[in-house]
């Protein structure tokens, strides 16, 4: 919804595809803004198809493309994003066993051959694409590295994947009772059902952070709260009001009584928080003034405090959902 302002950068992008894709189905959820008049004037260009569902969350947003979708492998990503140029070709080489692309001469139309030993889903990554000194931050703080990544174990955002539209039917598609994490039990319904995953680490997506800490609180809030409704990482959670409501006010109420402890405490907790941020940050830096940097230093622990705050409040909302859901 009203993605006036960032739908020509995904649009560009698209049409700069070294593989371009067959179709480009998009579901407008009830914009107020351009949206609808900038993706119908790009109709000439792009082959579109455009529905209009007001209303429409994201997973029934996601699964009214799809299900509209003609082909056999359906490419994913989200308005507000831009696409490497070689983002759909990377995504699509795991689903042949040579990476090849191949001529279905009976439509004329490129298509991928799928053969025994290929992939079923493909993960593909995302990058940050920040602005200004909050933003590469809240990048540092809060979004993977490619070096943080484990391929096995990786679990694709819907930003970036592509998968088999039989594979989408055999799971039942986006969970449409969820607003927000849903691709994280699509991503789960899929492993249960035994599909093949494969890591696709160069069909990368450029993801703005938040602009702001009010609107990134809201979206972790969102996410949290997504998180108590479809019951996921609850240790996580458990782990997160431990730190805050009982180790917390241990370490503070040590330090009047044992300094030195408490020290050894303080480093080790905020060793634990920031050293990944840290990390992710210094590479990021290079561009900016002595003092943008020292600004984004500061703005790490705000934002990671804000982060876990916003998870607090969200989680058990999502839980009391669910629990009146279940009865």
């Amino acid at each position: 919804m009203d993605e006036a302002d960032s739908l020509p950068g995904l649009l560009d992008s698209i049409s700069a595809q070294t593989h371009a894709p067959d179709e480009i189905v998009i579901v407008d959820g009830g914009s107020t803004d351009a949206t609808l008049d900038i993706l119908r004037a790009n109709a000439r260009r792009l082959p579109l198809n455009i529905i209009s569902q007001p209303g429409a969350n994201i997973s029934q947003g996601r699964n009214a493309a799809i299900r509209a979708s003609t082909g056999d492998i359906i490419c994913s990503t989200d308005a507000g994003v831009r696409l490497d140029a070689s983002w759909v070709e990377e995504l699509a080489r795991p689903f042949t066993d040579e990476g090849r692309k191949t001529r279905d001469e009976s439509d004329l139309r490129s298509s991928f051959v799928a053969r025994p030993s290929s992939a079923d889903v493909v993960s593909g990554f995302f990058v940050p694409d920040p602005k200004g000194v909050f933003e590469t931050a809240l990048a540092a703080t809060t979004l993977p590295a490619l070096a943080d990544i484990r391929p096995d174990g990786f679990l694709p955002s819907s930003r970036s994947i592509a998968f088999r539209k039989a594979a989408w039917e055999k799971v039942s598609g986006y969970p449409e009772w969820l607003d927000y994490c849903e691709d994280l039990i699509f991503d789960f319904a899929l492993r249960e059902a035994g599909y093949r995953f494969a890591f696709a680490p160069r069909a990368i997506v450029h993801f703005r952070p938040r602009p702001n800490l009010c609107a990134f609180f809201k979206q972790y809030y969102r996410y949290a709260r997504g998180d108590g409704k479809a019951n996921l990482w609850l240790k996580r959670h458990l782990l997160r009001y431990l730190t805050y409501l009982v180790a917390l006010p241990f370490v503070i109420w040590l330090t009047a009584s044992a300094p030195l402890l408490a020290l050894a405490f303080w480093l080790a907790g905020a060793a634990f928080m920031f050293f990944t941020p840290y990390r992710r940050l210094a590479p990021m830096l290079r561009r900016f003034s002595f003092i943008d940097k020292f600004s984004a230093v500061l703005w790490v622990p705000i934002i990671r405090i804000t982060g876990d705050i916003a998870k607090m409040v969200g989680y058990p909302v999502g839980v009391l959902w669910r629990m009146r859901r279940q009865q």
